[in-house]
Formats: structure tokens, C-alpha cells, sequence
């Protein structure tokens, strides 16, 4: 992922990341067809075991939904501050128009895996009277807005010498806005 960063999915070759892996190009192959299966695999360990976990907390939860809404936000901020997701969201904007199939995998096992979870736990609240009524697809898009807006800011702007911007605070300040917005 460090490679794909630096260089751009399209720049990097496999050669590189076998290098940079330390093995010989011919490992790399064992496991991945091409650098988009490897991407793939990138994306699926560090965002698939996420999203179960929000679903298990999801479903597993009763009562008032908005805390739940902050510590999943706050799991989000954890993952953009901790590990390659701010990298990879930067990636999948900006490789997509030329590489339709990273960000139709993207599409397919992030956000629509994702996404519906998050529209159900809204709709729970909706149902319950906690949150007045809204369509809980756009409400989560409202949601996770300036959680994107952190990756593009970490991976795009704080290298060109912005302010650096605290994800938890961020996340922390947009579940207070979005669950007060949201009561009746």
C-alpha cells in the first residue's frame, strides 16, 4: 500500500513490490494475478474485518442508537489515524477513472457492504422516535462525509503543509453535529 501511495497504482509494478516485500517477483505471482487482485486483497484486509465488526455492534445493540453512532464514527477515525485507509480512499478516488474496476470492487464490497448496516441503525432510531424522520440513505452519506474529507485531508493536503487534522476529534465533533441534527 506504501507503494501504491508513493509511486500510484498506475507507476507501480510488481517488480516494486516484490523488492520492496523483500521476495521475488515470482512469490508475488503465487498469491496475486496482477496488482489489482493484490489491491483487492490490500482493501479486504484492511477495511472487511471492520465492517463486520460495526455489523455485529450494530446488531447486536439496543437502545438509544446516536452513542452507538459516535463509537462506530469514532472506530472510523481510529482506522484513518491507525492504519492505509486514508491511502487507500485517496487511491480508489484517484485511480478509478482510469482503473473502473478498483473502484467498482471498492463500490461492491465497502460501500454496499457498509453502508446498508449504517442506513438500518438509522432507521432503527428513526423507528424508535430517537431521530426525527429522514431517508437513512442520505443520512449516512451525510454522516461519513467529513470522515472522507479527513482521508483526502491527511493524504492530500497535510503533506503539502495544511494543519494537521485530529480524525478523533473530527469524528467526535460530527457525531455530536449529525445525532443533535437528527433529534425531533
Amino acid at each position: 500500500m506504501q507503494l501504491f501511495s508513493e509511486k500510484g497504482f498506475s507507476a507501480a509494478r510488481m517488480e516494486d513490490v516484490a523488492r520492496r516485500a523483500g521476495v521475488s517477483k515470482g512469490v508475488i505471482y503465487l498469491y496475486f494475478a496482477d496488482k489489482t487482485a493484490l489491491l483487492k486483497a490490500l482493501v479486504q484486509q484492511a477495511i472487511g474485518g471492520q465492517i463486520n465488526m460495526a455489523a455485529q455492534l450494530i446488531d447486536q445493540h439496543q437502545g438509544a442508537v446516536a452513542p452507538l453512532i459516535g463509537q462506530i464514527i469514532a472506530m472510523f477515525a481510529t482506522r484513518l489515524r491507525d492504519t492505509e485507509l486514508a491511502n487507500i480512499i485517496k487511491l480508489v478516488i484517484s485511480e478509478s477513472r482510469a482503473h473502473p474496476d478498483i473502484g467498482r470492487f471498492y463500490l461492491d464490497n465497502v460501500i454496499r457492504v457498509a453502508m446498508p448496516h449504517m442506513e438500518r441503525l438509522i432507521a432503527r432510531g428513526v423507528a424508535t422516535g430517537e431521530f426525527r424522520a429522514v431517508d437513512p440513505s442520505l443520512a449516512v452519506k451525510c454522516l461519513m462525509g467529513p470522515m472522507l474529507l479527513g482521508a483526502i485531508w491527511r493524504t492530500v493536503f497535510e503533506p503539502l503543509g495544511a494543519e494537521t487534522l485530529d480524525p478523533a476529534a473530527l469524528a467526535t465533533l460530527q457525531a455530536d453535529i449529525f445525532t443533535r441534527g437528527l433529534t425531533p
